[in-house]
């Protein structure tokens, strides 16, 4: 049996018990096996709304509009016949919003288009980039989705409503201003979220200097300038305004250094990325460093206090992750259902360490390209955590009760994509999924690739699962919350950013907190120019009395490019207590290298881990 690290629970609830949960898959066009230009005939769609493409549909699920009856989706369309047709406007990146409950929009279809047929000049592009409808989120007020780096407004009319059409609708582009004069295109943001006071977003943002790739999340408001003067575009637009940078400068580092001792701080607000707002809307959740040696979790933190919480602490990856609206359950995309990230994370309690140089190596393990291994869970707000008695609660599985048979709603071909979200009333939740398909299965890869049983043959699919048991939340908007956040640092347009605090070469010691320590070297790599190994031995450690560790561990890693990370590792370690573990690298140790974009998996060498008898391994080359 597998035993996860013991939480405190003297004051948290009984584990929730399982409860029933429905699972259906919802309308979308249907599929034209001609995508050139007037493929998607009367015979593929006798309604002439539009056609999608088998293997080329784009499709990326959103959220629900405040009326429950609806879900946002963005999708591409192909196959449109040539203008002046009326169905001409069904094509390319879209806007939609498809009915949940069975019924049909006037025209027959259970699928409406936002966006096509908008007028050239109430929509614009910029940044140097083409439209991007990622993670489409409705606004409480049913007339707005922010959608990517735009949003799509349809003025006084509902969005699902037969008065929203498309002479209605603007799509506003979303600029961040990054130069003090107010010039130029504006910053390159990212995994845009909305707040549900429904004025302010986070977002992330990337840099880059010479070999190396970092990332901030931030906090801002959003504010309609409808004749702007500086920047581009030079159209009606949303900025960015009270922009805040999700970094303490003053708080503790992640690891702190007093002579040849070392700290590792659990209260130090490390914003790796950010994932989103909560329910309530005043907590943001987010990826950091650690809490245990390669075990990548959700964390929380107080946009008013600064107090950090930890969500998840299964070994398996975790990243998306959506809240209801009272706060009180947590919907996740994990890995938890493949046990892909056991090899790396099985063995619990050892402390983030390595983890300084390849976080971002191992969090790229969780995918095979565009394949990601999650599943969709729900787990209550105190999150997965073992009992006294042996009980673990991790949570439900939502998609959990299908047979498994091709199709299937837990067919595990089928791999839940970002953001799963709650409907306001918490009783439902969205989500949407794509098929694994060549290269990431078949050929040289072990993975058979199997066949759609999808209309059309098409491989994603927008889902909707319903919490039959529950009765509806009596929803209440969300009072609007300060620009300022006390902890975060106020951004100024054009200042560089932050250097985190990092420990110096040397000799250290950690004591645990319960018992033994460890001896760690942090050496300089061959340029002299950074950190580029980390050692460590480990005497009877232990930080929660639960698992003590001895044995050796060492790491290197180097970035031949700003997203390649190559990495030798060289493990033996053991573990007592409420388990008995071992991670050990084969002769000559484990070698790996892995692009934080591209997520393929090559190493030589092996790393296994072992948890009371259960042996994992890493993947094969390649899967």
């Amino acid at each position: 049996m597998l035993i996860y690290r013991r939480s405190n629970t003297s004051a948290l609830p009984l584990p929730p018990k399982p409860e029933p949960i429905v699972v259906v898959e919802l309308p979308i066009p249907p599929v034209t096996a001609d995508e050139t230009e007037g493929g998607c005939t009367s015979e593929v769609n006798p309604y002439g709304t539009g056609c999608i493409g088998a293997t080329s549909s784009g499709l990326l699920g959103g959220n629900f509009l405040p009326d429950g009856k609806h879900v946002t989706a963005s999708l591409t369309y192909a196959g449109a016949p040539a203008a002046p047709d009326p169905a001409s406007i069904y094509t390319g990146l879209q806007l939609i919003t498809v009915k949940v409950d069975g019924t049909v929009f006037p025209n027959g279809d259970p699928w409406k288009c936002i966006t096509c047929g908008v007028p050239a000049d109430q929509q614009v592009s910029f940044n140097g980039s083409t439209t991007d409808y990622q993670y489409p989120q409705a606004f409480t007020d049913g007339v707005r989705v922010l959608a990517g780096e735009w949003i799509i407004d349809c003025g006084s009319e509902q969005l699902a409503s037969p008065e929203c059409t498309p002479d209605k609708v603007h799509i506003y582009p979303i600029r961040w201003n990054v130069t003090p004069d107010g010039s130029g295109a504006g910053g390159s943001i990212r995994e845009l979220r909305k707040h549900p006071d429904d004025v302010h977003i986070s977002f992330n943002a990337l840099t880059y200097s010479g070999v190396s790739t970092s990332q901030f999340g931030y906090f801002a408001r959003l504010q309609f300038n409808p004749s702007p003067t500086t920047g581009t575009p030079l159209t009606p637009r949303y900025d960015l305004v009270n922009v805040t940078m999700l970094y303490d400068l003053d708080g503790l580092p992640t690891i702190s250094v007093d002579g040849n001792n070392l700290t590792i701080n659990s209260q130090a607000i490390v914003v790796g990325e950010v994932r989103g707002l909560s329910g309530l809307g005043h907590q943001v959740h987010y990826i950091e460093f650690p809490a245990e040696s390669c075990n990548i979790d959700i964390f929380r933190v107080s946009l008013v206090t600064g107090e950090v919480t930890r969500v998840t602490s299964d070994p398996e990856y975790v990243d998306p992750i959506d809240t209801s609206s009272d706060g009180n359950w947590i919907v996740i995309m994990d890995t938890t259902t493949t046990n892909r990230m056991m090899f790396l994370a099985g063995m619990r309690g050892i402390p983030p360490l390595i983890d300084t140089l390849i976080t971002g190596a191992v969090s790229s393990v969780r995918n095979n390209g565009i394949r990601r291994f999650f599943q969709p869970w729900i787990v209550d707000r105190y999150g997965d955590r073992y009992y006294d008695d042996g009980e673990y609660y991790q949570g439900q599985q939502l998609n959990g009760a299908g047979d498994g048979s091709p199709g299937s709603v837990n067919d595990d071909n089928w791999n839940g994509m970002a953001d799963p979200r709650w409907s306001l009333d918490g009783t439902r939740i969205t989500y949407f999924q794509t098929l694994v398909q060549a290269p990431n299965c078949g050929g040289v890869n072990p993975l058979p690739c199997p066949n759609s049983t999808e209309p059309g043959g098409r491989t994603v699919r927008l889902m909707m699962a319903t919490l039959t048991s529950r009765q509806p939340l009596k929803w209440e908007p969300v009072p609007l919350v300060s620009d300022v956040i006390p902890w975060g640092r106020e951004y100024v347009p054009g200042s560089a950013n932050p250097v985190a605090t990092t420990v110096p070469a040397g000799n250290y010691t950690l004591s645990g907190n319960v018992s033994g320590y460890a001896e760690v070297g942090f050496i300089m790599n061959s340029a002299n120019t950074s950190i580029g190994t980390v050692a460590a031995t480990y005497y009877n450690y232990s930080d929660n009395g639960e698992n003590y560790i001895s044995g050796t561990e060492q790491v290197a890693a180097s970035s031949p490019s700003a997203t390649l990370i190559h990495v030798d590792w060289y493990s033996d370690l053991h573990s007592t207590g409420i388990s008995n573990s071992s991670k050990i690298t084969g002769p000559g140790g484990f070698h790996f290298e892995i692009d934080l974009e591209e997520n393929k998996f090559y190493a030589n060498g092996s790393l296994t881990t072992i948890v009371d008898g259960v042996v994992y391994t890493q993947p094969a080359n390649g899967s």
